[in-house]
């Protein structure tokens, strides 16, 4: 797979972290920024990676600032965004098997690397959308993105 992965300065340090994750699970990652740990907008970010998965440019994404509220809300204004704020191995499971999430959003201030945001990211690497019942709440969802815009 090829996943794109942004942060904003709090989830720099995290997002570095998880890109050695990600290559090392055999997928491609594609960093779509901050480079450093200067104060910056997390939303322009959250843009960059939800575009690019959007677009069909990357598989997935992964998105990290200090809580990952900030994020999930940025990208789920993409069009065709599920981005879920995930903070457990559970949610991480449920959020691809039964809503397909494609971008994960991480908080590097509120969740510990090693005990949970790593663990969180491998499962939500490995889980499979499970379709069927899921695949037509899915569709209501993305409906939603349409009855809006009109």
């Amino acid at each position: 797979m090829k996943i794109a992965i942004g942060s904003d300065h709090a989830g720099f340090e995290v997002k570095q972290q998880l890109k050695n994750l990600i290559t090392g699970l055999g997928h491609e990652c594609l960093d779509k920024g901050t480079l450093s740990q200067d104060s910056c907008d997390y939303p322009d970010y959250a843009r960059a990676v939800a575009q690019s998965v959007s677009t069909g440019e990357c598989d997935c994404g992964i998105l990290v600032c200090g809580t990952g509220i900030g994020m999930s809300m940025a990208a789920n204004k993409v069009r065709g965004i599920r981005a879920a704020k995930v903070c457990s191995e559970f949610e991480s499971k449920m959020s691809r098997q039964h809503n397909n999430a494609n971008v994960l959003c991480l908080g590097a201030r509120s969740l510990d690397y090693e005990t949970q945001i790593k663990p969180i990211a491998q499962t939500w690497l490995t889980t499979e959308f499970e379709g069927g019942r899921h695949e037509r709440r899915v569709g209501k969802i993305m409906a939603l993105e349409e009855d809006w815009r009109s």
